[in-house]
């Protein structure tokens, strides 16, 4: 998104005596970036799931790639996971209200793991829990409230999260419970620890996790890598993969072998 705010301001510079084939190239970039240029395609990350329990996925790259309709941020191949521990438990979207405190949903403060052994390289803990965006009107709005975020940087995004370098790639954990983080930069953390509580920071219109792998650890540099969750992360099926978007799951820690997981890269 800064580099779609900078073609924009570029454009409008136009007015003022500046070049306009500068603004038109810096839009071409941006462009090509947020829309289908420069999937990394690789095979996937094997890690575990982040959460337990009944959990539905509002993103996933089983259905769609990128995810989140972009490839900002290192979001190619993001998953926004919320918790449904029955039919009926999360609120739906309606007109009213308006909106919900976060406590409203289930997913609120539920424990966050982190997918893999790995060394802690970001933890942001700073940013509020607010009230959730889940009606018609507010998902209008959020629309331009997510484009204003972006100029935040990555906390504005993500709101509270982990960075955990994993070796070959980080792991991000977004949208955690303000201080709710139980690790610190430099932290060296273990497959299924509990690192956060699931939150509302940052742009979600609800309480839910973010995961997604990426190629270097600050999101404004970072491309997407391909995941998978290992054998035996669902109740339901003995195979890797991922959940579908809109179709509750049981998900459980997955028995762990020693050529499962890659063990943590050595602290620099």
């Amino acid at each position: 998104m800064p580099l779609m705010w900078t073609a924009t301001l570029a454009l409008l510079a136009g007015h003022l005596g500046l070049s306009w084939w500068v603004g038109g190239v810096l839009l071409g970039v941006a462009l090509a970036v947020y829309l289908r240029l420069g999937t990394v395609r690789r095979r996937p990350r094997v890690l575990e799931p982040p959460v337990r329990g009944r959990w539905t996925a509002l993103t996933s790259p089983v259905d769609n790639v990128p995810s989140q309709g972009t490839h900002a941020h290192g979001q190619t191949y993001a998953l926004g996971l919320v918790a449904e521990p029955r039919q009926g438990a999360r609120p739906d979207i309606g007109w009213r209200p308006l909106s919900r405190p976060p406590e409203d949903f289930p997913a609120f403060g539920l424990p966050v793991h982190a997918p893999a052994d790995g060394i802690v390289v970001t933890a942001h803990d700073r940013r509020r829990d607010h009230r959730s965006r889940n009606s018609w009107p507010w998902l209008f709005g959020s629309v331009v409230e997510n484009a204003l975020r972006e100029l935040r940087g990555p906390a504005g995004v993500f709101g509270n999260h982990v960075v955990i370098d994993v070796g070959g790639g980080h792991v991000l954990l977004g949208h955690l419970r303000r201080g709710s983080l139980t690790v610190r930069r430099g932290d060296r953390v273990r497959a299924g620890q509990v690192v956060a509580r699931c939150g509302n920071s940052g742009a979600c219109t609800e309480p839910q996790v973010r995961l997604q792998l990426m190629d270097h650890p600050n999101p404004l540099f970072a491309a997407g890598l391909p995941i998978v969750w290992a054998a035996g992360w669902s109740a339901t099926t003995g195979e890797e993969g991922l959940p579908e978007t809109w179709r509750p799951v049981v998900i459980t820690r997955p028995p762990r072998g020693e050529d499962t997981l890659p063990s943590a890269p050595e602290a620099t």
